[in-house]
């Protein structure tokens, strides 16, 4: 069976998933995307996503960002971990990710949704506060980086 034959086990999972994401800086200004599934579907985040079997965690970054965004970037250190644990009404786990944020250095390019996002864009300090930005995005650049 080929990975793309291969049944998304993402909703319902039968063990945890990792992800990744990447911190993005240019110009004094984050790279965001609005997701454009659950579990995070319309809340603007840090972009990424799974990891395949055999990537590095900056592969997988670089990779995810590329795909999102179109934007290319170099996936450095781990900067932030955390857990994403979703159960529906009956109590079942319907999602469950282990979500580990790189730092990341920017290359080239200019944000244009891709895959799976429905927008992507560089947002200053000012517009994370008035945007619907995700709690672990917002909690991460306001204590990591006094960023929004």
């Amino acid at each position: 069976m080929t990975d793309e034959s291969k049944p998304s086990r993402a909703v319902y999972p039968d063990a945890p998933r990792v992800a990744v994401g990447a911190i993005v800086f240019n110009n004094n200004k984050v790279l965001l995307v609005q997701r454009g599934k659950p579990p995070a579907e319309g809340v603007w985040a840090i972009p990424g996503g799974s990891v395949k079997l055999g990537e590095t965690l900056q592969q997988a970054a670089e990779r995810e960002i590329l795909e999102e965004t179109g934007v290319t970037i170099k996936a450095r250190d781990p900067a932030y971990t955390f857990e994403s644990i979703q159960r529906d009404e009956a109590g079942a786990i319907r999602f469950h990710y282990v979500i580990i944020d790189l730092n990341a250095d920017y290359i080239d390019g200019e944000p244009e949704p891709n895959d799976d996002a429905l927008d992507a864009r560089w947002f200053s300090p000012d517009e994370i506060q008035a945007s619907k930005i995700s709690e672990p995005t917002r909690n991460l650049l306001k204590k990591q980086y006094d960023f929004g």
